[in-house]
């Protein structure tokens, strides 16, 4: 290739892997439904973005260290503390069966489907028991199930990605030291406890370095984003020289350890990785798909739709049902478990890198397990994308309707706001730091949020289950402030602040950006001050005419949305909707 060639390759595959992933996020749908297609397609129309043309022989070297960067990234989101009580109990159950059931059914019906041997149908196998929290969580934000069901979800989806990476490098390593599954046949336990082994000590290091860089020499977001990058980069490319793809294996355990291992000092946020995951993924699977050529997909593409049709209506069903037996879901909730296993970025990832060095070492079948894969993942992602909302309402496991606000403060007025947005029909859930302001939320009857749950708000790893809408409104401008930008990617719905006094209150109040309720002139020291001279809130219906020196807080939609007003754009009641006013009273500043 010439370079003009291969400049126009890459930038074009940089602009398809970022395009493709705004417009997903657009849709609301899982990035692969678009990206995997748009290099498949970009692929087979040209030949400047074929991975093998513009890197050559490095590809499946640099795809082996993304995969690497991918799951230090899954490990991180993995803090085992967190999973508690039965959730853990029924989660726990899902991954063993499911792992189980899923290899063992796929290696047994592989050979005869794809015409591979029974090793490199069992590579297949433990490639195809990933889901990752990267497709289910999309899908779970369109259906919007009940807490519980998507709780579970998450879960499993986040603790697959480790798991099936793990299992998956030392099925590749059972098949590449002995070129056999079957322990009792010759498997050479010796080998596999060396990969296992330097993939561990991999991990330990890339956990002491990172010990060292974020602990002791307190590097701040950046450096500190440079060198986890660096440490998982460096761990997983030594330990591949050591052993081949033992480098996943200490990615993973590196990741697993940064946080579970009490002590280390995590940046409360880190978007710059974060940014970089996303570049990657979007490169990696542009990348691995453009290699997917209609030529290889033709001879699989039936026995591939049975798959995925034995993996649909067979393998997940009965994971689901014998995992969840006793565990007291309904029979509905058990059935949408059930009907929830798309398969995402980790199955598409360690096909590409383990079929690419099984087909190096000669194994016969092993080119088939990308393009398997592929359609696969295209298949049950599309599949799940079309039918999960019809069928959660049919099992009635979707979340009622409306806004379920979490209003932050316990000042007087704010509490009896909050009593007036439930008055209004919305679940109003409300917390304070302050045990008086605790008292009183209780006193209202309002539901008080647990002790520590601004703490997971700010939690990158996170999300305010159920919560679709934030209201900040404490007593302290700056904490509102930065709450407000810290919380904007934990919560369903939009986060909302009251507008400080103005310009010279506050550190950092006055210049952050982010929606204000009410608009600049109802800003907190107004509505205190309203509240305590004697102005009140008022529920009442919309086709009332607002009395006399009342201002409009908020409209309450009929099927119990809540819009705030603010300062942005108006917000005009319609028939059969409800609004909270604020009464006025004599008002000295």
């Amino acid at each position: 290739m010439t370079d003009d060639e291969i400049l126009f390759g890459l930038a074009l595959t940089v602009v398809l892997a970022t395009g493709s992933q705004v417009l997903a996020g657009k849709l609301r749908v899982p990035a692969l439904i678009v990206l995997l297609p748009a290099g498949f397609t970009a692929g087979a129309l040209t030949d400047v973005v074929h991975p093998d043309k513009l890197m050559g022989a490095n590809f499946s070297s640099l795809v082996s260290l993304a995969v690497a960067v991918i799951l230090y990234d899954a490990g991180l989101g993995l803090n085992l503390r967190n999973l508690t009580g039965r959730t853990r109990w029924i989660v726990g159950r899902l991954l063993v069966f499911g792992v189980l059931v899923t290899f063992l059914v796929t290696g047994a019906v592989g050979p005869a489907m794809f015409d591979m041997p029974l090793r490199v149908a069992a590579m297949l196998g433990m490639i195809l028991v990933v889901s990752g929290p990267t497709v289910v969580g999309p899908l779970l934000d369109y259906v919007r199930p009940n807490d519980k069901v998507r709780r579970i979800l998450i879960w499993e989806g986040t603790l697959t990605d480790p798991i099936g990476g793990i299992l998956g490098a030392l099925t590749f390593h059972a098949i590449a030291t002995s070129h056999r599954v079957d322990i009792g046949r010759g498997y050479q336990l010796g080998q596999f406890g060396i990969s296992l082994a330097v993939g561990l000590i991999g991990g330990a290091v890339g956990a002491a370095l990172l010990w060292w860089t974020l602990r002791v020499l307190r590097l701040g977001e950046t450096l500190g984003t440079l060198a986890q990058l660096a440490t998982v980069i460096a761990v997983s490319a030594g330990c591949d020289i050591v052993r081949d793809d033992t480098g996943l294996i200490a990615a993973i355990v590196t990741g697993l350890a940064v946080t579970n291992i009490r002590g280390f000092d995590m940046p409360a946020r880190r978007p710059f990785f974060e940014t970089l995951v996303q570049l990657i993924i979007g490169l990696l699977f542009v990348s691995i798909s453009t290699t997917v050529t209609p030529s290889s997909l033709v001879p699989v593409l039936l026995p591939a739709l049975g798959l995925i049709a034995i993996l649909v209506l067979v393998v997940r069903p009965l994971v689901a049902f014998a995992a969840t037996a006793q565990s007291g879901l309904t029979t509905g909730e058990r059935a949408f478990i059930g009907w929830m296993a798309p398969r995402g970025i980790v199955a598409a990832a360690t096909a590409s890198a383990f079929s690419a060095s099984l087909v190096d070492r000669g194994e016969s079948g092993a080119a088939r397990i990308l393009p398997v894969t592929f359609l696969v993942i295209v298949g049950t992602v599309l599949l799940y994308a079309l039918t999960a909302a019809p069928v959660a309402r049919r099992l009635a496991v979707v979340k009622p309707s409306g806004t379920r606000v979490l209003l932050v403060g316990g000042e007087p007025w704010v509490v009896d706001m909050g009593r007036s947005l439930r008055t209004a029909g919305l679940d109003v859930l409300m917390w304070a730091g302050l045990d008086e302001e605790r008292q009183r939320i209780k006193d209202a009857g309002i539901q008080l949020a647990r002790g520590d749950l601004l703490a997971t708000a700010t939690n990158p790893g996170a999300r305010l289950e159920g919560v679709t809408a934030v209201f900040l409104a404490t007593d302290d401008d700056d904490f509102n402030a930065l709450a407000s930008v810290v919380m904007q990617d934990n919560v369903e719905g939009p986060v909302y602040r009251v507008g400080p006094p103005h310009e010279s209150h506050g550190v950092v109040a006055p210049y952050t950006g982010g929606a204000i309720l009410f608009g600049s002139s109802l800003v907190r020291h107004a509505l205190a001050a309203r509240y305590e001279a004697g102005a009140r809130f008022l529920v009442q219906s919309a086709s009332t005419p607002v009395p006399a020196d009342h201002d409009t807080l908020f409209v309450v939609r009929a099927d119990r949305r809540l819009e705030p007003v603010t300062g942005d754009e108006p917000v005009t009641p319609q028939e059969g909707d409800s609004v909270v006013l604020l009464g006025s009273a004599p008002f000295t500043q």
